[in-house]
This record gives structure tokens, sequence and C-alpha cells, in this order.
């Protein structure tokens, strides 16, 4: 087993899905609702639940985990599949970023580098999941993602920040549908 990997697919683990090369992608809030979406897909039809859930710059950060019948891992690849097709055809066809020729020539060359066979490198390999065997770990965790956009000095609150369940545990209604805990 190599770590970081999932091994319960019905588990709870916190997970880290970065960008090739941590490139800023998530500035436009184009790209951000493209990943709420997502998220909400995979909560409504691929059996994911997910605790807690953080959208920086150029990675995600979540509490989750997939119900019975589903595997997380599959829906993760899937989620990056489909998050990154949408993302990249953005930036080739409506050019809403005035760095996209720059961000694909880089996801073109890390796809060449790696010998892949795609046109391009969107998210890293894997999902960096650890696997939650504690409440204590679970709570730690939880504040780390929500704390994540203030330690970036992004806002004073960490429930200020809208791509973030922060919102939720505030009382507040968030953009992802998410579980308590």
């Amino acid at each position: 087993m190599k770590p970081f990997q999932v091994s319960d697919q019905n588990a709870v683990y916190f997970l880290t899905l970065t960008i090739e090369g941590w490139v800023d992608v998530f500035t436009r809030k184009e790209y951000k609702l493209e990943i709420v979406d997502s998220l909400n897909f995979c909560v409504e039809r691929k059996g994911l639940e997910i605790y807690s859930w953080c959208l920086m710059s150029n990675h995600l950060h979540l509490l989750c985990r997939s119900k019975e019948a589903f595997r997380l891992s599959d829906t993760f690849q899937d989620f990056k599949k489909f998050t990154a097709k949408r993302i990249l055809n953005s930036l080739e066809k409506e050019s809403i970023e005035p760095r996209a020729k720059w961000m694909l020539e880089y996801f073109k060359k890390r796809s060449q580098s790696q010998g892949r066979i795609s046109n391009y490198k969107f998210w890293k390999d894997g999902l960096h999941a650890i696997l939650v065997e504690s409440s204590i770990f679970f709570e730690q965790k939880l504040h780390y993602i929500h704390q994540n956009p203030v330690e970036a000095m992004i806002v004073e609150q960490e429930e200020e920040y809208m791509f973030s369940s922060a919102r939720d545990y505030a009382g507040r209604k968030g953009l992802v549908r998410i579980e308590l805990y």
C-alpha cells in the first residue's frame, strides 16, 4: 500500500487535491463554481458525504467519505477528469482568464514531461488521502481546513470565505451540501 492512498473506500478521509505545479487556477469565480457544482453533483449522484471543504487558489481540501456501494477513489477520479476538462476547455475557448495561454502551455509541458497521452496535466496525481482514525484528528483537520483562507489572509473570519464549509458551521448557508459534524 502506497502512502496517501485510499485503502478503505467508505472510511472518512482528509483529502487534498492539488493543481499541477500549484498554479493559481481558482482565482476566477467561474472556475470556483465549476468545483462547487461538481462537488454538489458528487453528493447528489455519487454517494459522496462531505463534512468539510475549502477551495483555495490552487488546491482543494475535504473531509469526506463515500456511502456504501460507491468508491471514493472512483468518485474523485471522475471529479478530477470532469473538472479538468471543463476548466481547460474554458481556458482554450472562452478566455476569461488573461493567463490562459500561459496556463495551457504549462499544463501541456507537464503532460509531455510525464509521458502522458492526454494534452494537459491539470491535477496532480492522487488525492493525498489521510485516513481519519479518531475524532481528535477529525476536529484538527476540520479546523485546519476552515482556517486555510484566514492563514492566507483572504478573510479575517473563516465563515466570511464563500468557498468553504465554515459558513455552514457558523449557521450560514454554504455553497456545497455538507453533513455537519
